[in-house]
């Protein structure tokens, strides 16, 4: 995965006051969640803020990162979690993240790429593409950028499916039956069809 890296200050003022007027500084609250648990066995999140403007190459991205946080001199490897977005004005209102390690597997969605000019393309149908990301599960060193699907033989009314799919060190999070892509009939494959039926007879 890429990689970006993201400054932050620790918080200790959670309210919603003092949220509401760190975002009026251009600044958004944040939580990182790492391996330290509470006597509940619940996460226990680390309270940070960092400014919108390095969020935001973040947050308005199709590509996924590996976030090298700064907190107040303290580095941490994280990826994004969560965003939690204003319901009329889209505005970030607040953005966890998960401390990632070498070792532990996390789940992470990642964008999927179709390779080739599939044969029911060729034929006058049409690509449809159901998801743009895959959930896998997996060592983050082990997470590409993006997977890569070849659809070169797939044919007209056909589909890939979730469950079709592998990929070298990485299970599959998303559900199998979860169709990834398509190929629906057009009216140009219908005629294609219909005349073709109708040489062969």
């Amino acid at each position: 995965m890429k990689e970006i890296s993201i400054s932050g200050q620790k918080r200790t003022d959670l309210g919603k006051k003092a949220s509401k007027s760190l975002r009026k500084e251009g600044m958004i609250p944040c939580n990182i969640y790492g391996e330290a648990k509470d006597e509940n066995g619940a996460p226990v999140a680390m309270a940070f803020a960092a400014s919108f403007s390095e969020l935001r190459k973040l947050i308005y991205t199709p590509n996924i990162y590996v976030v090298n946080l700064n907190i107040d001199g303290e580095n941490k490897k994280a990826v994004l979690r969560e965003i939690q977005f204003h319901p009329t004005t889209d505005a970030p209102l607040h953005v966890d993240f998960l401390e990632v390690n070498e070792q532990k597997p996390i789940v992470m969605g990642v964008p999927v790429k179709l390779v080739g000019l599939a044969q029911g393309v060729r034929d006058g149908g049409r690509m449809n593409l159901s998801i743009r990301k895959i959930n896998v599960v997996a060592p983050y060193t082990q997470i590409p950028e993006q997977l890569e699907i070849d659809v070169t033989d797939l044919k007209l009314g056909k589909a890939i499916k979730v469950g079709d799919l592998n990929f070298e060190g990485l299970e599959m999070a998303t559900r199998k039956e979860v169709v990834v892509c398509s190929i629906k009939a057009t009216r140009a494959s219908a005629q294609a069809a219909a005349a073709a039926t109708e040489d062969a007879e």
